[in-house]
């Protein structure tokens, strides 16, 4: 069963239990309405009829005059007398021997009852006639209700016309605004069926109506996921590309020189260096894919304690200067005493990783500079390069996952793998810090991290 047919039925349902309940509800009323006017009908003909007779000294009940009370035609009455005889009735009622009502006659109350006679259905008021507290007889007052009978049905064969066909309008409107409100839904579903034949993830659902209703909301959530999902597949394709070009070459290598020792029949030392290097190369690789799956995954591991940023720069200065050898000058221009909550091991590979950039894409004699210093109530860690930059269309990407700005297949063997600045962020963002970039194609990068102080902090002590 479909959601439209669900809805409508539910919504249909729904009129139709309220239509009802209001139809009883109205019947009710009125039905209540009128015998409480039937009611006030019979006691003032009761009160109109006991002024035209007496009661004589032995309790016996005489008439002084005929009765002309002010009834309508629809008014019947019967006097009985201490013994059980009728005494006084209606005209129209010559042929009726027996009580109107016989189960209120034997009442000693005053009773409001229905009943049924050959002739109709009557409502009768039962009055016991007393004289100085001695029961003298019983006068029933009746009105008939035949009239009031076919009212009743009429206007309950009315009402139940009206509800039914309120009801097949309400299914007609149901079904039409169901169809109205689900049809982007069913957009959604084409497009998404389009897009499983096709795989073609550039389709966007056209948006019809208001962009503030639910509807509205969920297509452009559902484009946003489509974007999202293109620019991720788009991502690993090139991603799955890039990984099987730097796998192909390596192994590669490693066949070549394994099959030159086969043929030489003898070990080569320098075959075995580059096989190495190549398997170092594999081993970066294999790490950096592990680490990215763990970030991602929220499976790595952060230790938080204090840790000593000035030393831990002072470190990385001096690991980079032997990386860099004479190719780079690598200056660290300010340094302070702070101290930060977090993964010391973490955020040295940060470090590492945006010192190792600037040494890579800076040119020979190019300058490398670090600087550590309080900004506020954060830490500010500075990594700024002479090199060839980043173009201005490849600054959005650079901390997405498998993104590298180099475009050609033909990458020195020095290159990374897309990951590096990635993990970087992830580990940064993840100390609750933020890491900006400023960069201009041929001026160099600059790269600043910052990471926030503790509540209370105290520089540690020197040696």
């Amino acid at each position: 069963m479909s959601l439209r047919l669900r809805l409508t039925i539910l919504y249909s349902a729904l009129t139709a239990g309220i239509l009802l309940l209001f139809g009883l509800l109205a019947f009710l009323f009125i039905s209540i309405r009128l015998n409480r006017q039937i009611d006030q009908t019979l006691a003032k003909s009761y009160a109109d009829l006991i002024q035209d007779f007496q009661i004589g000294p032995n309790g016996t009940i005489t008439q002084d005059v005929m009765p002309q009370p002010d009834l309508s035609s629809n008014i019947i009455y019967q006097v009985w007398d201490q013994h059980g005889r009728i005494s006084y009735y209606s005209p129209n009622l010559r042929m009726i021997k027996n009580p109107l009502d016989s189960a209120g006659f034997q009442s000693r109350t005053s009773v409001y009852r229905d009943a049924y006679l050959s002739f109709g259905h009557l409502r009768v008021l039962t009055i016991p006639l007393e004289a100085g507290g001695r029961p003298i007889g019983t006068m029933q007052v009746a009105a008939n209700l035949n009239l009031v009978d076919f009212t009743r049905q009429e206007m309950m064969e009315t009402i139940v016309f009206l509800v039914a066909f309120l009801i097949i309008v309400a299914v007609v409107i149901a079904w039409f605004v169901t169809g109205k409100s689900l049809s982007p839904l069913e957009n959604i579903t084409q497009t998404a069926l389009q897009i499983s034949r096709a795989e073609d993830l550039s389709q966007r659902i056209p948006s019809r109506g208001s962009e503030s209703d639910e509807a509205g909301r969920l297509i452009a959530a559902f484009n946003a996921t489509l974007e999202r999902l293109e620019h991720i597949y788009t991502s690993q394709q090139r991603f799955l590309a890039d990984v099987s070009h730097e796998l192909r070459t390596p192994l590669t290598v490693i066949k070549g020189n394994v099959n030159l020792m086969r043929r030489m029949k003898q070990v080569d030392e320098e075959s075995l260096g580059t096989i190495e290097d190549e398997a170092d190369r594999l081993t970066r690789l294999v790490g950096n894919l592990l680490l990215e799956a763990q970030a991602e995954s929220g499976k790595l591991p952060l230790q938080f304690a204090p840790v000593e940023l000035d030393t831990l720069l002072l470190e990385v200065f001096k690991e980079m200067r032997i990386l860099a050898r004479d190719r780079v000058n690598i200056k660290l221009t300010e340094i302070d005493q702070i101290v930060v909550n977090g993964d010391r091991d973490r955020l040295k590979q940060v470090l590492i990783n945006l010192v190792s950039n600037a040494i890579k894409y800076t040119q020979f004699g190019g300058d490398v500079f670090l600087s550590l210093a309080k900004v506020g109530a954060n830490a500010r860690l500075i990594v700024r390069d002479t090199g060839q930059g980043i173009s201005a269309e490849d600054m959005p990407h650079i901390f997405e996952r498998f993104f590298r700005a180099e475009k050609s297949r033909t990458r020195s063997r020095a290159s990374g793998f897309g990951l590096g600045l990635s993990i970087a962020a992830w580990i940064v963002n993840h100390h609750g810090g933020r890491i900006e970039v400023d960069s201009a194609e041929n001026k160099g990068s600059t790269f600043c991290i910052y990471l926030p102080l503790p509540k209370t902090t105290e520089p540690a002590p020197k040696d």
